[in-house]
């Protein structure tokens, strides 16, 4: 299994012949983004490759299509280019593209291809802020993937901590957590967060002990409390059990991952 990180919460997966987008963004720095609801933020580092250097892709995984740093103007266009792209079921309606698949969380799908082994896929609950936010905030989801014969991964999607996600040790064994950091925040909400932070990855990982931790989502935008000095120092907090886990990923550069 090999994974790119494009940056933000862009990775490339290659695994058992698929090749799998997360939440593409390709936009260059410094454009100024509405998120709605009177938040904004910019962005302040691009991406490590290219939109037309990704190459083809079977499937992308789009935790949520209404925020920009999830989604902006380049990864759209790679949208209608993949053979199958899983989102909300609100983000299936506004997409409205005939290769867009949308999931409900705990919903499962198994995706099969030629030349493929069988991958199957349940979507994963988010709350992308505070409390009672989910009208403002929209739907999000997260997405465990079980290919046959490999590792299980789970990319959490932009979410807080909530009970709901530690009812994923329950039902999966996962190995691979592509974990959404950051903390977010946004001046006009004060200290209401709208991501992790390092310590709610922690919680996080005690709970679902997964062989492996890989921080996505904690650096090029503006509105990203916790990025990567801040979750280095929260982590070092940590019991050598836990920080073992947590591996860095270099931007643009695609890393095999060893067998759990």
């Amino acid at each position: 299994m090999n994974v790119t990180h494009v940056g933000g919460p862009t990775v490339l997966l290659e695994m058992g012949g698929w090749r799998i987008l997360t939440d593409p963004t390709f936009d260059p720095p410094g454009r100024r983004y509405n998120f709605g609801w009177g938040s904004s933020s910019r962005k302040t580092v691009g991406p490590a490759l290219d939109a037309k250097d990704i190459g083809p892709i079977d499937l992308i995984l789009l935790s949520h299509d209404h925020h920009a740093d999830n989604l902006d103007d380049l990864g759209r266009s790679l949208l209608p280019l993949a053979g199958k792209v899983v989102t909300t079921v609100a983000g299936a309606g506004r997409l409205g593209l005939p290769n867009v698949v949308g999931m409900q969380a705990w919903e499962s799908r198994v995706f099969r291809a030629e030349g493929k082994s069988d991958l199957k896929m349940t979507a994963t609950p988010c709350r992308h802020g505070p409390p009672l936010s989910r009208p403002i905030v929209g739907q999000v989801i997260g997405f465990v993937l079980e290919p046959e014969d490999q590792q299980t991964i789970w990319m959490t999607g932009d979410t807080v901590l909530t009970k709901a996600l530690g009812q994923v040790s329950a039902q999966f064994d996962v190995d691979v957590v592509l974990l959404h950091l950051g903390g977010v925040r946004f001046p006009i909400t004060g200290p209401l967060r709208y991501s992790m932070t390092g310590r709610d990855a922690l919680r996080l990982i005690e709970q679902v002990h997964p062989g492996l931790v890989l921080p996505v989502h904690y650096e090029g935008w503006a509105h990203f409390a916790e990025q990567r000095t801040a979750l280095d120092r929260v982590f070092e907090t940590a019991p050598a059990s836990v920080r073992e886990r947590v591996k860095w990923l270099p931007l643009g550069e695609a890393v095999s991952l060893p067998r759990s």
